[in-house]
């Protein structure tokens, strides 16, 4: 990874924290997208321990705003001229339902439309650098999503562990399409399973589900080490190379359900994210 650049989001704790300092170390040159400037500048001290060499780059962002999203994407296209690896990692789950100024609900913007408007907005950067490399982290609880169309902003039905896995069928099926569209490119897109982790998500919640997810991580988590070998896997290792499309867990393909291979569903949701977003 010596010389190449890896532009991350959520990349504050976690999982998406690991990943940067260990690709850092490996010699990547790190550029976050980060929502609080404290954090931020938590991380940009780890990773000039882990790789001092190379001048990291922080933004600072609200990535559940549309005018966010693409104003930070436009201003990492403007001051990079390539990119070799770009990490869609920032996500949340939400007890309750909550709107974007955009109107959009917040999980689907946070986790699914943020994922597609920077993705988008920095092809052409990916695409002018050999081998350039697009990882999205979906998650296992897709299996408990269900994308229903004419309900796409969770406004009929909120329950937030069914909108959160709705959101992360999303990153599968978007991951799929940006695939079939990147065949030829040179570029490859592929996104994983991280396992269920010790990390600060689902933190942001009160009630039962905050107390879910707190003896849930007492028991059946995992470290955000183990759970960012996957992330580093397809960002760095060679084995992934030239391998496009495919869904990652314990860094070996699994065939995701049968909704997530829908590749019908997969170009229609990318038809109305575009129009959401206004591309």
């Amino acid at each position: 990874m010596k010389g190449k650049t890896v532009v991350i989001t959520g990349a504050t704790s976690g999982i998406g924290e690991v990943a940067a300092e260990e690709l850092a170390r490996m010699g990547a040159r790190i550029v976050v997208v980060a929502r609080s400037p404290f954090r931020a500048d938590v991380i940009m001290g780890r990773l000039a321990i882990a790789n001092a060499d190379a001048k990291h780059t922080v933004y600072i962002a609200d990535l559940s705003r549309i005018s966010e999203m693409k104003r930070v994407a436009g201003e990492i296209a403007a001051a990079e001229p390539k990119i070799d690896v770009l990490i869609n990692n920032a996500g949340a789950i939400n007890s309750v339902r909550e709107t974007t100024p955009d109107g959009l609900e917040l999980t689907f913007a946070t986790n699914h439309l943020a994922y597609f408007v920077l993705t988008n907005l920095l092809l052409d950067r990916l695409k002018a650098t050999p081998g350039a490399r697009i990882v999205s982290v979906a998650s296992d609880a897709h299996k408990s999503g269900k994308l229903d169309f004419d309900d796409l902003q969770s406004a009929k039905s909120y329950a937030s562990f069914r909108t959160y896995g709705t959101s992360k069928l999303c990153n599968i099926l978007f991951t799929r399409e940006l695939a079939r569209r990147l065949e030829g490119t040179g570029v490859t897109a592929n996104c994983l399973h991280p396992g269920f982790v010790i990390t600060r998500f689902g933190d942001n919640n009160d009630g039962f589900l905050g107390w879910g997810f707190g003896i849930a991580k007492k028991f059946a988590a995992i470290s955000p080490e183990e759970g960012a070998k996957t992330i580093v896997y397809l960002a760095s290792s060679p084995e992934a190379a030239g391998k496009s499309g495919g869904y990652y867990y314990k860094c070996a393909p699994l065939a995701p359900t049968a909704a997530a291979q829908n590749d019908a569903d997969a170009k229609r949701l990318w038809d109305v994210s575009a129009k959401l977003a206004g591309l």
